[in-house]
């Protein structure tokens, strides 16, 4: 689901509750998911700032507090998800590019990381890390992912 990708388990419970009501006080949310108040707070806050939930204030009469009640905003998810989409279609080509137009080198060391030729060929092909010997890295495989997840997300936006 796209809003656990983005914005945790935690939030899909309090999506779920919001999807059976008009709209619903936080306690209320609390109540149904057994969450803690504070983090249904901070998931209501963040899907708020996102506009894909909605609130309206009032003031309780015995305390003076004010009560927001909330609701989910369905008509802005569709846009949402296809600006994060938008997002990380971006990212990924840009990825793409710079995977395409480097090569790279490693010690092939768990937790160090590959090269490009420049800054291997600076560091006279010695790990920085490790300073274990550093071998080309054949980063195909990289490529053939990365243009798989980009064609699947152009599919998924042209929709």
């Amino acid at each position: 689901m796209e809003v656990a990708a983005l914005f945790g388990e935690d939030a899909v419970r309090v999506v779920e509750v919001l999807k059976g009501v008009h709209e619903i006080i936080d306690i209320d949310v609390v109540d149904q998911t057994q969450i803690r108040l504070s983090t249904v707070r901070k998931t209501l806050y963040r899907l708020y700032d996102h506009s894909l939930v909605g609130l309206r204030r009032s003031r309780d009469k015995e305390t003076g507090w004010f009560v927001f009640h909330w609701r989910l905003q369905p008509d802005q998810l569709e846009g949402f998800i296809f600006n994060q989409k938008r997002r990380v279609l971006e990212k990924l080509e840009t990825r793409l590019r710079y995977e395409k137009s480097h090569e790279f080198y490693s010690c092939q060391t768990q937790g160090c990381r590959p090269l490009p030729f420049e800054q291997a060929f600076e560091a006279l092909f010695r790990c920085p890390a490790c300073n274990k010997p550093m071998v080309h890295v054949n980063n195909s495989h990289i490529i053939e992912t990365l243009t798989r997840k980009i064609s699947q997300i152009k599919k998924e936006l042209s929709e």
